[in-house]
């Protein structure tokens, strides 16, 4: 089955990832800020980029490339089978020397993911799954939080998206937390450590597309900010806001997001 035989492919490539990614951490790699307020990048980022590159597209060089580190081309738009990558999700916890950075690594088929792997090198935490058959932490199996109110659900955000402008009568008494990386989120929302992740701002297709099979294989519903479930490789590979918890959660928090002005 070729979903399989991808799956195994992203687990061995994000494996190599973080062999590349780990004698970079905690020694000052040199960092610059990106164009456009894009954020930073580090030569690691680049070097994960580049064997991915290398690695994947050598095994199957029918299937496209998007990533967050290579300069996007219209190629990817006529191939059926494409690659989606964030060679390391959460840069910025990796250039703090924090644990929470992520190797985000997704296939994508006819704009659905069918195979995915987030892969925390310095946790030792590989959560991956492939469309119709489940999803895992180290080989167990996951399953979403039953938790369905909005006051008191553990909500992975930012604490700039709980203003009271973006809420309908105002913002919900969430426990809220924070990871960087939003693949990890994800897949922490369908580990059930946590009840629902949110993002309000423009959120790309590399940040969102492997934690989402995570997530949906798991039972969460996932959605952008309006309640639309996603299609992946547009062209424009971006969506307004993300929204991951149990169905039920996930409707209530859609339904009392203000109107996006």
């Amino acid at each position: 089955m070729q979903a399989h035989d991808d799956l195994a492919l992203l687990i061995e490539a994000a494996e190599a990832a973080g062999d590349i990614a780990r004698p970079f951490w905690r020694k000052h790699p040199r960092t610059w800020d990106k164009e456009d307020g894009a954020g930073p990048v580090t030569e690691a980022d680049l070097a994960v980029d580049k064997m991915l590159h290398v690695k994947l597209l050598g095994a199957r060089p029918d299937y496209g490339w998007l990533s967050e580190e290579t300069q996007d081309t219209d190629a990817r738009l006529s191939k059926d089978r494409v690659f989606i990558i964030d060679p390391i999700d959460g840069t910025r916890s990796f250039i703090e020397g924090d644990h929470n950075w992520a190797h985000s690594l997704a296939v994508v088929e006819h704009g659905e993911v069918i195979a995915a792997v987030v892969y925390l090198p310095m946790r030792k935490r590989l959560y991956a799954a492939q469309k119709g058959l489940g999803a895992t932490l180290n080989g167990e199996p996951l399953q979403v939080s039953p938790h369905q109110d909005l006051t008191g659900a553990r909500l992975l955000t930012t604490g700039r998206n709980l203003l009271p402008e973006f809420w309908i009568d105002g913002c919900p008494d969430f426990a809220r937390k924070f990871r960087s990386s939003l693949a990890y989120r994800m897949s922490l929302v369908g580990e059930g450590r946590y009840d629902a992740m949110l993002a309000l701002h423009n959120t790309w297709e590399w940040d969102v597309a492997a934690g989402t099979l995570i997530a949906n294989e798991a039972g969460a519903k996932v959605t952008d900010r309006h309640g639309k479930a996603p299609k992946f490789n547009k062209q424009t590979p971006a969506f307004d806001g993300f929204i991951a918890a149990n169905p039920i959660l996930a409707d209530r928090i859609a339904g009392r997001l203000a109107p996006a002005s």
